[in-house]
């Protein structure tokens, strides 16, 4: 098989959002020129990645494609409610303060020494030798929160409905987002070198965009490893949200999660394909789901319209304007500070290159993808950690 198939041969693809970086949109046609490519589309919030941009969505044909997933398999976002009232995010500040530094770590080499318990370790790691290899590192790292832009963060949930399962109103609520850590990393450089290794034949372009055939048995342990990542990175969360409530001994009035960076067996047009969402979220026809904005600008949980020209899908958040070195340069704390204070945010720790000015217009994503997903609420978000300044980013 070729490389690439022609020019203008490629699978049909479509877009959302009209101010993307040109080699975002390159990437998306090049990976639309695959062989095993059937269909893709491009969220609002897309930007260049490693192979597919982040924010592509691209189905293929018994193949999946472990760059196409991501690095951080299974990066996840969780928002929980907690039965805790608003004035705790200024009097008991502290307390929650305390709370997410005491139940979770952030930093590439985060871990506890005192181990999280969780039955994502009790499930069989033996199914492929790299996850049975980093179980260990997996156990020591669980709970926690990593680098790049995953944070923890409270901040005021805002319902006007009767159909979420809390009261209409304002609530206290905890949101996270990161995902299966080193494991996850380890998993995707490894089956990424294996399938460059099975395709020699790529051009430089797309050499991150190597598949392996799901009738291999190489694509059905990556197959494995990564539904594997999906449980350890349900259950990261699971272990940061459960021990913060209970540090704060807070009743929860409810939760919600979703998930990206992950391919999906989907039918689409009558066949079962693969979907690819590498930083899109799931928006199948009432589908709940989480929409990041940044530090200090909201947080969307949207309904899924089903929009079958997207390939069910959605942005997962605002997406990047700019590079994280192009951020260090531009931006210091003298400016950024004064923006944070005003919207009410008080910053734990995060670097320069996660503030908000980094980041497109939330509100404008949003209403680029008004036919993929309903908004049913926000959450603003007023106390906000992330990884400290100088560590390398994980997603």
């Amino acid at each position: 098989m070729d490389g690439l198939s022609a020019p203008g041969m490629g699978a049909p693809w479509k877009q959302w959002g009209h101010d993307h970086d040109t080699n975002a949109i390159d990437q998306m046609v090049h990976a639309c020129r695959l062989p095993v490519a059937v269909r893709g589309a491009l969220m609002p919030d897309a930007h260049v990645g490693y192979g597919l941009p982040i924010g592509g969505v691209l189905a293929t044909r018994d193949a999946v494609i472990p760059y196409a997933v991501g690095v951080d398999i299974a990066c996840r976002v969780k928002m929980t409610v907690l039965d805790l009232p608003l004035k705790k995010l200024e009097r008991g500040a502290d307390k929650l303060r305390r709370a997410i530094e005491t139940e979770t770590r952030f930093g590439i080499g985060a871990h506890f020494t005192e181990r999280r318990e969780h039955p994502v370790m009790d499930r069989d790691w033996s199914v492929t030798h790299v996850t049975d290899r980093m179980k260990d590192k997996a156990w020591s790292q669980l709970g926690t929160s990593g680098s790049g832009n995953h944070f923890v963060e409270f901040g005021v949930f805002t319902v006007d409905r009767d159909d979420l399962g809390v009261p209409r109103g304002k609530h206290l609520a905890l949101l996270s987002h990161s995902g299966s850590r080193r494991t996850g990393s380890e998993i995707c450089d490894h089956y990424s070198r294996v399938a460059l290794e099975k395709h020699p034949e790529l051009p430089s372009e797309v050499k991150h965009l190597a598949w392996l055939s799901l009738k291999s048995g190489e694509g059905q342990e990556y197959w494995r490893a990564m539904e594997l990542m999906g449980e350890y990175a349900a259950a990261n969360h699971a272990c940061i949200h459960r021990h913060i409530a209970e540090h704060l001994g807070a009743e929860v009035l409810l939760d919600l999660e979703n998930h990206h960076n992950f391919a999906w067996k989907e039918v689409h047009d009558g066949e079962e394909l693969i979907v690819h969402r590498k930083g899109a979220t799931p928006a199948g026809a009432g589908v709940l789901g989480i929409i990041p904005g940044s530090m200090a600008t909201p947080t969307y949980v949207v309904r899924g319209l089903g929009d079958a020209s997207s390939l069910n899908s959605a942005a997962h958040g605002a997406g990047r304007r700019m590079s994280r070195k192009a951020a260090i340069r531009k931006y210091d704390w003298k400016f950024v500070n004064p923006v944070l204070k005003e919207r009410g945010v008080e910053l734990i720790s995060a670097g320069l290159d996660e503030v908000p000015m980094v980041y497109k217009d939330i509100d404008e994503v949003m209403r680029a993808q008004s036919d993929l997903v309903e908004p049913l609420a926000t959450f603003q978000p007023k106390l906000v950690k992330m990884a400290p300044a100088g560590e390398r980013p994980e997603d």
